[in-house]
């Protein structure tokens, strides 16, 4: 039976689960900021609420995003621009049907 060595183990997940988990987690993120807003709006369009999502949140997430954006396009990250960029659109649309309704 081989020993088990555990710095070798150590070093393998470093190798490769960290920048799959580094990655992941920049993903979900510009995900979960995108997706901040979504249930609102929905309810909106679908009469479920009249209550629109507060200025304030709304450019907070987007400022968060704009940087996001920025980052992913020095980096030329092509996931990230293009998960942003249409994120970026789905939520336009979603304001355009909500206030020309």
């Amino acid at each position: 039976m081989k020993n088990f060595d555990i710095e070798k183990l150590i070093a393998w997940l470093q190798a490769h689960i960290a920048p799959i988990s580094a990655a992941t987690l920049g993903w979900l993120a510009v995900v979960l900021i995108h997706g901040a807003t979504l249930p609102t709006l929905i309810a909106v369009l679908t009469g479920l609420s009249d209550r629109m999502p507060s200025v304030d949140m709304v450019l907070l997430a987007w400022s968060g995003l704009v940087a996001l954006f920025a980052q992913a396009v020095v980096q030329r990250n092509f996931l990230n621009i293009v998960t942003i960029a249409v994120g970026f659109m789905l939520q336009s649309v979603l304001m355009v049907l909500i206030f020309f309704k």
